[in-house]
């Protein structure tokens, strides 16, 4: 029975390793997304920071402020599903596919 929580705690270390390298492979993940036929583009950190954002000079006009608002946001929700799906296969990869819990965000 010993011999079992033992295996279980070093598993558990293992596991808190792996996680712990995960974490740092994820901070170094940039994902960028776009919007407006690559008009406007965004990247984010691993950590869903926002990295950068570039704007085609067409775009910088008095009357279209309201379409460039509209693709910034666009551009966002694009990068961020991208780093979404990232973090997700790189924790994947490191849980062997098991499912985390709902709700349960990592590395944030």
């Amino acid at each position: 029975m010993f011999g079992d929580l033992g295996k279980m705690m070093k598993q558990a270390q293992q596991l808190q390793a792996k996680m712990a390298e995960a974490q740092e492979a994820i901070q170094a993940i940039e994902a960028t997304g776009a919007a407006g036929g690559g008009l406007v583009t965004v990247t984010l950190s691993g950590k869903g920071d926002l990295r950068t954002v570039r704007v085609d000079p067409s775009l910088a006009k008095a009357d279209e402020v309201e379409i460039l608002e509209d693709l910034l946001v666009a551009a966002h929700a694009d990068a961020k599903q991208k780093l979404d799906a990232a973090i997700a296969e790189k924790m994947s990869a490191v849980t062997g596919g098991l499912q985390l819990p709902p709700g349960l965000k990592l590395p944030f």
